[in-house]
């Protein structure tokens, strides 16, 4: 399969580049011929996240933007490509507050560019019925959950609260429409907050662990409450691949860790996970550190993701736990921070 990755230069994106290229084969008996990784390498978008895989012939790196319709097409007749995966977004909630049109444009029109172009090209090609497009999404187009709620799933109605989540939404109404106007063959995965490697410093994990690191205070939103369920990166790109080669067209897949977490617990947890793993160095306590702040603007009280349909259908699930995933985190970061010494 010649599969086309959008956004593959930023966090999720490299490590499922990673996992295509290197990893899905023995583990999930796949074959992967080229991977195209389309990013226009924006502040989130770096190619060093790419090194390890930046020699293999298969990996091909193109710059540009996914609302460039001539270069996506010229990248599919090129490439010969058979299904994409598309990871590009804007994905910062408070960035879209300061600056909702960049996500407008990215988010929808740019997922619009794609889907057309790619039905265009499997129409001339005669490849509807061995084409894949799978649009990668995120959980907060449901809303937010109270406490006793049940956790989200496929059929869990929209309800999104800001205008990341608003333009992610319009992608995915899109990619549901292609499917039932065209019979194009979209799948839609859903996905819980993810942590690991190669991820942007301004997400809550790595900044946290930057700030603990270089004993700064850790600002928290409101009273540290929110509930977030938490996702390796590495059982996401899992995840991922199984959709695109065994899943369904036409079905939404919801992909979680299991693993709710009020924010305050999660920053208590890296706290002692860096005490742990740099022993000699002095860390302050969590209450030396934390510092609450306002609260972001409609700020979502909880997210949770019930994975039981891709468990069941296609027997995925999580390997990583939180404290395991962690563990498996920091030591990232603190290489990170050894580097650039």
């Amino acid at each position: 399969m010649n599969i086309l990755v959008t956004g593959g230069a930023g966090f999720i994106g490299s490590n499922l580049v990673h996992y295509l290229l290197q990893d899905a084969s023995k583990e999930l008996g796949v074959s992967v011929h080229k991977v195209v990784i389309l990013d226009l390498l924006t502040y989130a978008g770096s190619l060093s996240n790419l090194i390890s895989t930046s020699t293999d012939p298969r990996h091909i790196f193109v710059k540009g933007s996914i609302t460039d319709r001539e270069l996506i097409r010229q990248i599919l007749n090129d490439h010969e490509i058979d299904s994409i995966m598309h990871l590009a977004a804007e994905s910062h909630v408070d960035r879209s507050i300061a600056r909702p049109d960049d996500f407008i444009e990215t988010n929808v029109v740019g997922t619009f560019c794609l889907l057309d172009e790619f039905r265009q090209y499997l129409d001339a090609k005669n490849l509807r019925d061995s084409g894949r497009f799978l649009h990668v999404s995120t959980d907060e187009v449901y809303g937010s959950l109270l406490a006793g709620d049940d956790a989200f799933c496929e059929s869990t109605p929209y309800a999104p609260n800001s205008p990341y989540s608003a333009s992610k939404a319009g992608g995915d109404h899109l990619a549901r429409a292609y499917y039932h106007t065209y019979g194009f063959p979209v799948i839609i995965t859903n996905c819980s907050n993810n942590y690991g490697p190669h991820q942007f410093p301004e997400k809550l994990i790595p900044l946290m662990i930057h700030r603990i690191l270089q004993g700064e205070s850790l600002p928290v939103y409101g009273n540290g409450e929110n509930v977030r369920d938490w996702l390796y990166v590495r059982d996401h790109v899992r995840a991922l691949t199984m959709v695109l080669f065994q899943g369904e067209v036409g079905e939404t897949y919801v992909i979680g860790g299991r693993c709710e977490m009020k924010n305050v617990d999660v920053i208590h947890e890296l706290i002692q996970t860096v005490r742990e793993l740099t022993p000699g160095r002095a860390i302050k306590s969590p209450e030396e550190f934390i510092q609450y702040v306002p609260d972001r603007l409609g700020h979502d009280y909880r997210y949770a993701i019930d994975p039981t349909k891709i468990e069941n259908d296609l027997g995925w699930a999580p390997v990583e736990n939180f404290s395991s995933g962690i563990r498996k985190t920091v030591p990232w970061y603190l290489e990170q921070e050894q580097h650039s010494v």
